[in-house]
């Protein structure tokens, strides 16, 4: 095609979907901001509780609410106040794992190759590293808490990561949050309720969180 060649109707449904797919996105992250107070673990309970497909209504809202930055934090705490430890626990990992292996997809379809990671200054590095390092190395980006899962999502997306990869380092690395944020949700409920089993959970989750946050750094100190 020549430089003054109109581009194909295809090229042009192409682009015109990505653009719409980005704009998606950062509208919903707009919004999300500017609600702040309106999306909490409690609010997304309301909104699912007592629903004839609670499990599945929250993992489709899980999924979207991944690719909009909702703090995966929130998501987990809601899924211990609707569905308990164990349900919980089930539920929140499903969930988290289908965002994060949407957020990868979208990432990479959008991209595709327009950008390429080695040349982006400062998180360039990091994602040639996990790329390298392939399934351990997004495991123990997932342990990191101060990185939102939204941003590890889109940036490994950019990469040349095997899916299976990515989902599986995804999988193992976000177990630890998981089972501490959905054992607070848990103990929540419990106190809500009246119910006096609630220290238990509170405590589990504190020491999961204290050694999820320690692992990294115990890490890179070995190294």
């Amino acid at each position: 095609m020549t430089p003054d060649a109109a581009p194909s109707p295809m090229s042009a449904l192409r682009i015109a979907g990505r653009v719409l797919v980005v704009a998606l996105v950062l509208a919903g992250a707009a919004y999300v901001l500017s609600h702040r107070g309106a999306v909490s673990p409690m609010q997304i309970k309301a909104q699912i509780a007592g629903a004839p497909l609670a499990p599945l209504i929250y993992v489709l809202a899980h999924t979207v609410a991944s690719l909009i930055f909702v703090p995966r934090t929130f998501l987990a705490v809601a899924a211990g106040l609707l569905f308990g430890t164990a349900g919980g626990f089930i539920w929140a990992t499903v969930g988290s794992t289908a965002g994060a292996v949407a957020g990868f997809l979208l990432a990479r379809y959008v991209n595709s190759g327009l950008i390429e990671p080695e040349r982006m200054p400062k998180l360039g590095p990091l994602l040639v590293k996990a790329e390298t390092g392939g399934w351990r190395a997004v495991a123990a980006l997932r342990l990191i808490p101060v990185i939102p899962q939204p941003v590890t999502n889109y940036g490994l997306g950019l990469t040349r990561l095997p899916l299976w990869s990515y989902t599986l380092g995804t999988l193992i690395g976000s177990v630890p949050m998981t089972i501490a944020y959905v054992e607070f949700g848990a103990a929540g409920e419990e106190a809500l309720s009246g119910g006096a089993h609630w220290l238990v959970p509170t405590i589990i989750g504190a020491l999961v969180v204290a050694a999820a946050t320690l692992a990294p750094m115990l890490m890179g100190s070995k190294r």
